[in-house]
């Protein structure tokens, strides 16, 4: 392998990595020695030289190093594509059958940071989120193409994220013929069509598949508010599950008319969502209570530590609405994916909405990543979606 680029940290800033964690910051560094390059692979070692591990470098980032390995081993081909033979297995043993969509690899959670693959049908997804990766880029398409033999593999790293790391964003076709504009998925017998050119994240929110599955066998009968529908991935469930009455908020009409798209996709001929378009904080005031359930959906509120207070007072004004518009033993799904909300403060800003509301309430689950969205337990940040399934008395 030769000789290595390598940093030393200081004195006891070595025990995140000795506990597992994948990530070295540029504060816990005494000194370095050799090329660090945005991207390069090299070494780090602890304020007493013992070996900690191999990684990708990036001097331009907070985050300096990216472990990808606790040994002394070649970072090669046959090291990577390991990595995402061992991904696979996962998905294949928890998946197969349920989806045609979902996610090849999860970053950290997959062990290989900032690497994010998501695959519908025959079409891969991939997006590089860091140098080290970007670096990589090649490698990984060739690795993907091998094991997958996809039809096309499209990039959609055009996400802020990758300023941090001294990228430009970028998208376009890495492999195969031209994309359609939208083509279609099946995730437990609903369909959708998915834009992975345009929509949301790389086309769909993959990561909310099991959440919507839930809805099917609690809906029937019921009176439904999907509050930020987008294309309406939860309402399809709810449809399918038999809900009597549907209806459908988000401040995009692209969005809602793709959502009226997939009712017919999904010859729901015997529901006729009501569809509004709107501020959902604005438009749920304006709604009368007489729903047996609500969802809330919403954006990440805070991208930033900085934001949480602001973010907080949105989702308790979020939650308190709900609850109001809740029937008696009315059930609330509400959701934060702000990687900055754990689920501690997360709940706590549901009880309050609910004291203030006026409503006794009964925590029936907690929800979070399907099994394609593993997270590394020694990488908490990588934990973003939180949710509660909420009775309200």
């Amino acid at each position: 392998m030769g000789s290595l680029p390598r940093i030393t940290l200081k004195k006891g800033k070595e025990k995140p990595i000795l506990r597992g964690h994948p990530w070295v910051f540029s504060g816990a560094v005494a000194r370095a020695e050799g090329d660090l390059a945005p991207g390069e692979i090299g070494e780090v070692y602890s304020g007493d030289g013992k070996f900690l591990g191999i990684g990708q470098f990036n001097p331009h980032s907070q985050i300096i190093l990216r472990l990808l390995t606790r040994r002394r081993e070649t970072l090669d081909s046959s090291f990577f594509g390991g990595r995402l033979l061992q991904a696979d297995v996962l998905r294949e043993k928890g998946l197969h059958g349920k989806t045609n969509a979902y996610r090849v690899i999860n970053g950290e959670g997959d062990f290989l940071p900032g690497l994010i693959v998501d695959r519908y049908g025959e079409i891969l997804v991939l997006q590089c989120l860091t140098a080290g990766m970007e670096r990589l880029k090649g490698l990984f398409i060739d690795l993907l193409v091998r094991h997958f033999n996809p039809k096309n593999i499209y990039e959609r790293s055009d996400v802020p994220s990758r300023r941090e790391e001294g990228l430009p964003e970028a998208r376009g076709l890495l492999y195969g013929e031209e994309i359609l504009d939208s083509f279609e998925i099946e995730e437990y017998g609903c369909r959708f069509r998915v834009d992975v050119k345009e929509g949301q994240k790389t086309g769909f929110y993959l990561d909310q598949r099991e959440n919507r599955f839930s809805l099917q066998k609690v809906s029937h009968g019921k009176k439904i508010l999907d509050c930020f529908c987008y294309s309406g991935g939860f309402s399809i469930h709810t449809g399918l599950g038999g809900a009597k009455e549907i209806t459908m908020i988000d401040s995009s009409k692209e969005a809602l008319e793709r959502a009226k798209d997939h009712f017919a996709l999904n010859h729901l001929k015997s529901i006729s969502p009501h569809l509004i378009r709107g501020d959902a904080f604005e438009v749920m005031r304006s709604l009368e209570p007489d729903y047996d359930i609500v969802i809330l959906d919403p954006p990440p509120f805070a991208k930033k530590k900085g934001h949480l207070p602001g973010a907080s007072r949105g989702y308790k004004d979020l939650n308190l609405q709900a609850f109001r518009l809740l029937k008696r033993e009315g059930l609330l799904f509400t959701f934060s994916c702000s990687h900055h909300m754990n689920l501690d403060l997360f709940q706590k800003i549901v009880f309050a909405a609910a004291v203030d509301a006026g409503r006794r309430v009964q925590l029936l689950a907690r929800r979070g990543h399907p099994i394609d969205h593993p997270v590394d337990l020694s990488h908490p940040e990588g934990e973003y979606l939180r949710g509660m399934v909420c009775r309200a008395l």
